[in-house]
């Protein structure tokens, strides 16, 4: 019954991908989809056993059928369901799984509130799956393309890891520890995901890559943020469970090899050697002079905006010009940053762009500012104490 479960629906999808080959976008759609569902998945069949909904003979969750369900939720819908609509394929694909789930005795005992427990999985799983490969398919809703990315990636990088090996069954004072150094290589790894889509309109996934070459944030500093950010986590880990020093190695080996000869040959091909400036491993303490520059414009007729334009001016920035924003060429009623790549911000997120042109430290403080929900705190915190929006004498006026 195993075996039928879980080859069943990827020889389905095999012959599909057959008969129509995917390219680019559709690719990423059909990968995201079904990690999306193995994750998602993973953690309803966790919440079932517990709470009752349904359980495994063999008291685990099989991983044939873990991949049989997401390839059935994920890749084929992913693939050959993205044209049709929505509740249609919803509905197919439900019905498929409300008249297999009873009929899987000896894999699957559902249980009298079995029903709660398949409304909760096609809620987490099936529908924003769906949603996430239409989208990444039609190169919409980009925040929320990376975010999911972001969330999948430390699941499956950190997350799985933590659970199979239970290093985080550890004192109290160990776990707040450690996730305070963790957090560096982590803040490292989501502002180069932010960056690609900010900068690049594109994902860190190789089939939905950015529009253009990436050489600001954490790129001006490290040419692989990611596999630095990965690399780095896994030694802090490797703290409290050393098989994560395996899992190190592992991460340098697949950046300093596959992917550079990989990535790095459609590097070149797009963009030139452009992307060699910047060291590959060890993050410059200074920027790449390269990267895009960018005014931040600032007022000298209010006393905080002036110090701060003479502190950055101080610290020698890297391609930041310092304006007077009394000579701005409109309405200017914060703080502002404008790079020539089209980015541009104001007030706490103008100043969070502005010092990484000042070198790694001030850099990650302002990746820290720019994450989502601690920019619109640090905002209000500004603004609270007198930072907040004023009107501006015009020059001449």
């Amino acid at each position: 019954m195993i075996a039928v479960l879980t080859f069943a629906p990827i020889v389905v999808c095999w012959l599909t991908l057959l008969v129509v080959r995917p390219a680019g976008s559709g690719i990423a759609a059909v990968i995201l989809a079904t990690v999306w569902n193995l994750v998602a998945l993973s953690v309803v069949n966790v919440v079932a056993v517990e709470v009752g909904w349904w359980s495994f003979p063999g008291e685990e969750l099989p991983v044939g059928l873990l991949l049989g369900w997401a390839v059935l939720w994920g890749a084929i819908p992913a693939h050959i369901g993205r044209d049709h609509p929505p509740p249609l394929v919803v509905g197919v694909l439900a019905w498929i799984d409300l008249a297999f789930m009873p009929q899987a005795g000896p894999v699957v005992v559902v249980h009298a509130t079995w029903l709660y427990g398949e409304a909760v999985a096609i809620a987490v799983a099936l529908i924003p799956g769906l949603l996430l490969a239409r989208w990444t398919a039609a190169g919409t809703r980009l925040g929320v393309r990376v975010s999911a990315q972001v969330v999948l990636a430390g699941a499956v990088m950190l997350g799985l890891p933590l659970a199979v090996t239970g290093a985080w069954d550890q004192p109290a004072w160990v776990l707040c520890l450690l996730a305070q150094v963790l957090a560096v290589p982590c803040l490292l790894g989501v502002a180069a995901v932010r960056e690609f889509a900010v900068a690049g309109s594109g994902t860190p996934l190789p089939f939905d890559p950015p529009e253009r070459l990436v050489t600001s944030g954490p790129y001006a500093y490290v040419r692989n943020p990611m596999q630095v950010s990965m690399v780095a986590s896994y030694l802090v880990l490797a703290l409290v469970d050393v098989r994560f020093l395996a899992g190190a190695v592992t991460a340098f080996c697949y950046g300093a090899g596959l992917a550079a000869w990989h990535e790095g040959g459609q590097l070149r091909a797009r963009f030139g050697r452009g992307h060699d400036a910047v060291r590959a491993w060890a993050p410059s303490l200074r920027p790449y002079p390269g990267m895009p520059s960018a005014v931040v414009y600032l007022a000298e007729s209010c006393g905080e905006c002036s110090a701060l334009a003479r502190w950055l001016a101080g610290r020698r920035p890297v391609a930041l010009r310092v304006a007077a924003a009394e000579g701005y060429p409109g309405e200017l009623r914060r703080m502002r940053y404008e790079r020539e790549d089209g980015v541009a911000a104001d007030g706490v997120a103008a100043f969070a762009n502005a010092v990484q042109h000042v070198h790694l430290g001030w850099a990650l403080a302002g990746w820290f500012l720019l994450l989502p929900g601690v920019r619109w705190f640090a905002q209000l915190a500004a603004d609270a104490f007198g930072g907040g929006p004023r009107d501006l004498p015009v020059r001449g006026g």
